[in-house]
């Protein structure tokens, strides 16, 4: 029997996920969590042989999960609305040993379950394609530059969180608006979030 620890924040959603895999002969539920603490400490509790886990969820996220259970033999498969290929990197790094989207048939999640359990790997084929996507193409430094203007700060702001002269943050800010092909640093953020490089 795969024993299994769900998390997702959306509890209608929890509740559809449990009662489907509660359908397959060779699995069950034997914990349900509505976030990534709460999922740890069953995990840790009851040792199940997987987690299945949201990505965005409250308190810790399904890939800060996936990393704290790097050392724990419970496989970890995330479970997500975002085919997204800056998360799915994180994911890879954190060490998941499965990535499927929400809109995935039943019966391919449960084939995933028995795969992961068997020892494979198992990525939507969606994000295949995604992971061969153009990388981050930002500097660490652009980075800091991007995360200060999403907390709304200004140029001369930004110079002195970063103790560099307005000068030179208006020239990262036309660097990074010319990278990621955007009009406004408004867009550029707003793309930057699509590709999951960015909270």
């Amino acid at each position: 029997m795969i024993r299994i620890v769900l998390a997702e924040d959306q509890r209608l959603l929890l509740g559809a996920l449990g009662s489907l895999l509660e359908l397959e002969d060779d699995m069950e539920v034997v914990g349900q969590a509505n976030n990534g603490q709460e999922a740890l400490d069953l995990v840790q509790k009851l040792s199940p042989d997987i987690c299945i886990t949201d990505i965005e969820m409250p308190i810790m996220t399904g890939i800060e999960l996936a990393g704290a259970l790097q050392d724990h033999p419970c496989k970890v498969l995330i479970l997500t609305t975002f085919a997204r290929s800056g998360y799915f990197e994180k994911a890879r790094q954190a060490g998941v040993d499965g990535y499927l989207v929400k809109d995935s048939p039943s019966e391919e999640l449960a084939y995933a379950i028995r795969s992961i359990m068997k020892g494979r790997k198992m990525y939507s084929p969606e994000l295949m394609e995604l992971a061969f996507d153009a990388p981050n193409p930002l500097t660490e430094r652009e980075m800091q530059v991007m995360e200060q203007m999403a907390e709304g700060k200004n140029s001369k702001e930004i110079a002195a969180e970063l103790f560099l002269s307005p000068g030179t943050v208006r020239n990262y800010i036309s660097v990074i608006l010319e990278k990621l092909q955007a009009s406004s640093r408004i867009e550029a953020l707003t793309k930057a979030k699509e590709k999951g490089w960015f909270k």
